[in-house]
This record gives structure tokens, sequence and C-alpha cells, in this order.
């Protein structure tokens, strides 16, 4: 009996563990992703998303900042791909435009973004941005600036939670 108890466990942690190899559950804490994605909102991450490929335009990831949670940790953000390395980023009249071309972004909370200036996204790195401007705080800001792609820990690619509003991204 023991033994076959025994075998089950580690069969289960086994896959438990290749699963998680994989992807991450992770729960949205703030509103800067609003109205895509709300407080409480439960995603999975695929931790695997940019091993072999960069992230494209429009992607939605989670990356470690050098800001600090509430255990003095490096605190996880979850924003949009809007540079990718070698862009010039620049926000006037409450429009984005990426490489002098306007950028639509039907997706934003409000329908503008706050702020102006340029940014040239080096290489190896991306400028994000959540989709509620107002309150986001990204890479317009020193205190994020552009993400490393080392920093990316992976891609959204599903809600789970709230159920009534499961979605892939």
């Amino acid at each position: 009996m023991l033994p076959a108890l025994l075998k089950d466990l580690v069969i289960a942690m086994v896959i438990a563990g290749a699963v998680l190899y994989f992807i991450r559950p992770t729960i949205v804490k703030q509103t800067s992703m609003q109205s895509t994605m709300n407080p409480n909102d439960y995603l999975i991450m695929y931790r695997q998303a940019y091993r072999s490929k960069a992230p494209k335009r429009g992607d939605i990831i989670i990356f470690k900042s050098d800001l600090p949670d509430e255990e003095g940790k490096d605190k996880l953000l979850i924003k949009r791909v809007i540079g990718l390395p070698g862009d010039e980023i620049q926000i006037k009249n409450q429009k984005v435009y990426i490489n002098g071309k306007k950028y639509k972004e039907n997706y934003l909370k409000d329908g503008y973004t706050t702020g102006e200036g340029t940014w040239n996204v080096p290489e190896g790195h991306y400028f994000v941005m959540g989709d509620n401007r107002v309150v986001s705080v990204d890479s317009r800001y020193t205190d994020v600036g552009y993400v490393d792609k080392d920093q990316i820990q992976g891609k959204a690619v599903l809600r789970l939670f709230p159920f009534n509003k499961i979605k892939t991204f």
C-alpha cells in the first residue's frame, strides 16, 4: 500500500514540476492594464515564450522590475510591449508614434496616452506601457525604463478567472 502511494506522489510531483516549468499562475494586483486586465484576474503565464524567439509588439509580458514589492523583492509588472530594439518611440498630442508612424491602439482604457517625449529603444531591450496610461508606471518613467530581455519572466497567454471573462492573449 505505502509503495503505491509513494509512487503516485512521486509521479504527481514530477508532473507538477514539468507543468510549472512551462507555465506559472499569476494574479493581477494593479490597475495599469485596465480594461484588458483587472485586479484579481487570474492569469497563466507561459514561461518559455521567449526562450527561442523575441517578444513581439503587442505582447503582454510579465517582467521583473527594480521597484520593490511589499516584501522588498523586485516587483513583477505586467505591461504591453510597444517598442522593440532599435525603435524610436514618441509621445506627442496624447498619441504614440513608432519610428515616425502613428500607432493604432484600440485597447487603451481612456483612448489616449499621457506624457510627452522621445525614447530610442536600445538593443536587447523593450519599451513597455500599461493599457491604462493615466496610472501606469512603465517605460516612460525612469523607475521602470527599458526592459532588458533577461528581465522578462514570460508572456500572459490566458485569463482563467473571472470565469465569464476567460480569454487568450
